[in-house]
């Protein structure tokens, strides 16, 4: 397949950014894989499409507000990051907006510094040196990793809007999308319903963020992301 066999017109102007209220009245697209045509529903109407002994996967990794935003010592150049993934020994892998070089230093106010130590085309890697640790800057400091595709500046209620009703287990850096439309009215309806649910953990990562640039989409490279499957989610 080649990238442009999936272009389409599109409104920008459709774009949400924030969650409409209630999560479950945002539109649903229903693709009948056999019958009929498509049909366009709300989630809230799921009830009513799954049948009794269906099987609904729910993911619960819960994003960590893990961008910063910092200035270089000594110039004051503002710099965004969003910490990735801890590598041992306060070394961190990060996604990096601005210039800096090896050996630059970073301040997040007074709480927090970060030096790079490593900054190539394929990564970059920072040591983070505080006395909190970093779970605490992050609830500190942090702003929740947005999409890029939403423009506005971040918002405090961000760190509720941009989580799923199961979040859990915290290591994303992006939600998992679909399931911010879902309730705890709609999850109580789907089981009353007979509808099953298992839950797994999968940690959405940097890959998310990253445009297909290849021709053949066979040839975009995908990233890796951790994932853990119970005994108890594989059985049901």
């Amino acid at each position: 397949m080649v990238l442009t066999e999936f272009d389409f017109p599109f409104d920008p102007s459709l774009i949400a950014d924030r969650p409409v209220e209630p999560r479950d009245q945002a539109r649903l697209l229903v693709v009948p894989r056999t019958t009929g045509p498509l049909s366009h529903r709300r989630v809230m109407d799921l009830p009513a499409l799954l049948n009794f002994g269906d099987l609904l996967v729910v993911n619960d990794t819960k994003v960590l507000p893990a961008r910063l935003m910092g200035c270089k010592r000594p110039s004051g150049g503002r710099l965004e990051l969003v910490f990735v993934r801890a590598l041992g020994e306060g070394l961190w892998e990060v996604l990096f907006k601005g210039n800096a070089k090896r050996g630059q230093v970073i301040e997040f106010g007074k709480e927090a510094t970060a030096t790079v130590v490593e900054r190539t085309a394929e990564r970059t890697t920072v040591k983070l040196d505080s006395s909190m640790p970093a779970r605490e800057i992050f609830e500190k400091l942090g702003q929740m990793p947005l999409p890029p595709y939403i423009k506005r500046a971040p918002r405090p209620e961000d760190r509720h809007w941009y989580q799923t009703v199961f979040a859990r287990e915290v290591g994303a850096i992006a939600a998992p999308t679909a399931g911010l439309h879902f309730t705890e009215r709609l999850l109580r309806a789907l089981r009353q319903r007979g509808v099953e649910l298992a839950t797994v953990t999968l940690h959405v990562g940097p890959a998310t963020f990253r445009p297909v640039m290849t021709e053949r989409i066979e040839d975009h490279p995908m990233g890796l992301e951790r994932i853990e499957v119970s005994a108890e989610a594989a059985a049901t």
